[in-house]
């Protein structure tokens, strides 16, 4: 049975309507067991239940608004710097912290909400055969910092969600955009659900990660979770744009399947699954 409809499923966050701009507003859950690293401090946790929602807010191209977090607490010690770790995020990327819940849990769960506006919100639908891929950031980074590669433990542990650079994609005029965390091929595939094209990316355009072999690198680039980055699709003459770490690194094609350098390649990333 259809409840919500497979369109309102397809891109990060539910879009409305209101006046002349659009409302996006999106909801994350996260849980200690799965989503919090060994290590990770309150404060930490605080900043990434509210860096996942802002990065589906700027994978919109849209500004942010205002977060809400729900917070079922394991212990009541925690629950100030999960608070200041939250704040800390919404303040740097010019949002509100505007409130939430309490609750207590056996597992420390938190679900973070957020609202944002824009006048043209960028959906993962639009792409066209004979655009460029595209990609914002590094990835594979924060998968390195959790294979050891301490220097990288910034991007695992307080993520940089890309709001400037979502707002410049989105005023650019790019076709289709997502944020990639959950890894670069899989979130080729969701854009490939949301399209009726495929995409052929390549090894030698994906940028290295610094101190990590060329094959490491791209392993982790390919499967890697975790990073905030923005994947997008555009025509050849938007580029360059005034953002440091774009990369262009692939094609929309006609074929409907994600290649990497000519084959076809199966889905990689981070799965949500329930034994």
């Amino acid at each position: 049975m259809e409840v919500v409809g497979r369109d309102a499923v397809l891109d990060d966050c539910a879009v409305l309507h209101v006046g002349d701009r659009f409302l996006v507003a999106s909801t994350d859950m996260l849980h200690a067991s799965t989503d919090f690293p060994n290590g990770m401090t309150d404060w930490q946790v605080g900043w990434m239940s509210v860096a996942v929602t802002l990065s589906d807010i700027a994978a919109m191209g849209a500004e942010p608004a205002d977060i809400l977090l729900a917070v079922g607490l394991d212990h009541p010690s925690r629950l100030r710097q999960i608070l200041e770790g939250a704040k800390s995020c919404c303040d740097t990327y010019g949002a509100r912290f505007a409130g939430g819940d309490l609750d207590s849990h056996r597992e420390l769960t938190l679900v973070s909400s957020g609202i944002g506006f824009s006048l043209n919100p960028v959906r993962r639908a639009g792409s066209r055969v004979g655009e460029v891929v595209g990609i914002v950031g590094v990835p594979g980074r924060a998968q390195a910092a959790l294979e050891g590669h301490t220097q990288y433990l910034q991007y695992l542990l307080t993520p940089r969600p890309r709001v400037e650079e979502g707002r410049i994609l989105a005023s650019a005029g790019v076709s289709s955009m997502m944020d990639v965390s959950d890894g670069l091929i899989s979130s080729l595939f969701d854009m490939k659900e949301a399209n009726s094209c495929g995409y052929e990316i390549f090894s030698s355009q994906i940028p290295g990660i610094p101190g990590i072999s060329p094959d490491t690198g791209l392993d982790l680039a390919l499967r890697g979770g975790g990073d905030f980055g923005l994947l997008f699709t555009c025509r050849p003459e938007v580029l360059p744009l005034p953002i440091p770490d774009l990369h262009v690194i692939g094609r929309v094609i006609e074929e409907p399947v994600v290649k990497l350098d000519g084959r076809p390649v199966n889905v990689l990333g981070y799965q949500h699954h329930w034994d």
